[in-house]
């Protein structure tokens, strides 16, 4: 099994900081992306930031320039340094793993089980 456990979430006002955590165990290979997804009510789940195990990022137009994607390869960590946080960051965000569990067999995504972030005066 693995498993992606989220950390970090909760209530901070306009112009404030967060940073997210989220770390993989189980039976791991290889896990070849991780990344940050958000779904805010009645919304569909976007892309926030993803990070390759080279270091690669990409981000969503959104977040560039307040939110810094990183990654502890030796961990299986991934976090989401979050700055100047404005009302619509206000989301549920989801942990992603883009991994192979064993060296032969299939690469699939798993998710975490979500960690609130809101942001409001």
């Amino acid at each position: 099994q693995v498993q992606l456990v989220e950390s970090g979430g909760g209530l901070v006002q306009p112009g404030g900081s967060l940073r997210l955590s989220c770390a993989a165990s189980g039976n791991i290979f290889i896990i070849y992306s991780m990344g940050w997804y958000r779904q805010a009510p009645g919304k569909q789940r976007e892309l926030v930031a993803t990070i390759t195990n080279g270091g690669d990022r990409n981000y969503a137009g959104s977040v560039k320039g307040r939110f810094t994607i990183s990654r502890d390869n030796a961990k299986n960590t991934v976090y989401l340094q979050m700055n100047n946080l404005k009302p619509e960051d206000t989301a549920v965000y989801y942990c992603n793993a883009d991994l192979q569990r064993f060296a032969v067999g299939a690469r699939n995504d798993y998710w975490g089980q979500g960690t609130q972030v809101t942001v409001s005066s």
